[in-house]
């Protein structure tokens, strides 16, 4: 059966995670021109989207052909939640939001925010419901994404996913790490299908998703209506034909050579000049991901230095034409991880956050930040 996202159809059942820096117009081009699914825009914060931040609202724009037009919003007061998502409602500016609730990062964390929410589970609720009760009358449609719970000792996403559900949202994704645990270790994907069998509501799988067949296995072993991919893409945007091939049930796989890498770097680049309007500052923001599309080839520490440093199109262009063309992709890589790894880590929280999980009051201070997303 084909995943439904209100009166979008989501086939294949796959969606591009919102990844901060990453995710904006350019590179979900780059990503829908190699298969279908939902795009995700980068993670935006409510109070920024209510006030109007100018950076914010450059970071919600999309392209003129993107549809569903699908946007994060991360906030911890249902207040501002519906402010932000009434603007969102009477601007038209999207036709799907998803709650964060599973950023783990400490700005996030320390004021309650993100993977710390669903612990306070009153709070979580009323996000939750602030947003789909907003959203409703329009017909967009709300998910949320979630992790785990905060650490091993602090489990929540089995309560959070029955509180989401009862609020009314699409489905639920969820991160099978909890917040200590970072980007490190591995997936519990035991936790998907768990949450599979709670919930009536569509559940869709993160985590470890490297390659197309990964994504396949988890819908097997979890029982799960979809997957969201996130740093299994970086510097590999085929992966969503690659996934796109999976689901349809055939065989192929892109293995691109280091010439037909360097053809999509260079369309990368492109398309960030275009969103971005000026040149230097696009090729600036490219120069992140050129160490993903290189990994794995044979490419000395000089060339992937000046890359990393360049700042015009045609210094990236004179630069990709010393690759070695004909190099063909370093299948070792595959199933290998990328992107960020860390060490599990202690999750700073408000204090006393931990002592009542039945109060809804909104953290002291924890919705000055208009900084955007």
């Amino acid at each position: 059966m084909t995943l439904q996202l209100g009166t979008y159809p989501v086939d294949p059942p796959v969606v591009l995670a919102p990844m901060a820096g990453i995710t904006n117009v350019a590179f979900r081009q780059l990503c829908r021109e190699q298969g279908a699914g939902i795009y995700v825009c980068e993670m935006i914060t409510t109070v920024a989207l209510a006030v109007r931040n100018p950076k914010t609202d450059k970071m919600i724009e999309f392209g003129p052909d993107e549809h569903p037009r699908s946007m994060q919003l991360y906030g911890v007061d249902p207040v501002i939640t519906a402010k932000a998502v009434r603007r969102v409602v009477e601007e038209n500016l999207a036709d799907h939001i998803d709650l964060n609730f599973g950023c783990s990062v400490k700005k996030i964390t320390s004021k309650g925010g993100g993977s710390a929410i669903p612990w306070k589970r009153n709070l979580f609720g009323a996000i939750v419901k602030a947003a789909v009760d907003t959203a409703a009358p329009a017909g967009i449609p709300v998910t949320i994404k979630m992790r785990k719970g905060i650490d091993d000792d602090h489990l929540t996403y089995l309560e959070a996913g029955r509180i989401a559900q009862d609020a009314g949202v699409a489905w639920v994704a969820l991160h099978a790490r909890t917040a200590a645990q970072r980007y490190s270790g591995e997936a519990d994907w035991e936790s998907i299908g768990l949450l599979k069998q709670a919930l009536d509501v569509p559940v869709l799988g993160n985590g470890d998703i490297w390659e197309a067949d990964d994504a396949l296995r988890m819908m097997r072993e979890t029982g799960c209506d979809g997957v969201v991919v996130g740093r299994g893409c970086l510097g590999r945007p085929w992966l969503f034909a690659d996934l796109a091939a999976a689901f349809a049930g055939r065989p192929e796989r892109v293995m691109p050579n280091l010439g037909e890498v360097a053809q999509v770097m260079r369309r990368h680049a492109e398309l960030l000049v275009q969103w971005w309007g000026a040149e230097r500052e696009a090729v600036t923001d490219f120069r992140k991901h050129v160490a993903w599309y290189l990994k794995g080839f044979p490419v000395g520490p000089q060339l992937r230095q000046a890359m990393a440093m360049s700042s015009s199109l045609m210094e990236l262009d004179d630069l990709l034409g010393k690759l070695e063309h004909d190099e063909p992709f370093p299948v070792a890589n595959l199933g290998q991880p990328r992107g960020r790894t860390n060490s599990p880590a202690k999750v700073v929280l408000p204090y006393g956050w931990l002592d009542d999980r039945d109060s809804a009051a909104v953290p002291e201070d924890a919705e000055h930040d208009d900084s955007g997303g």
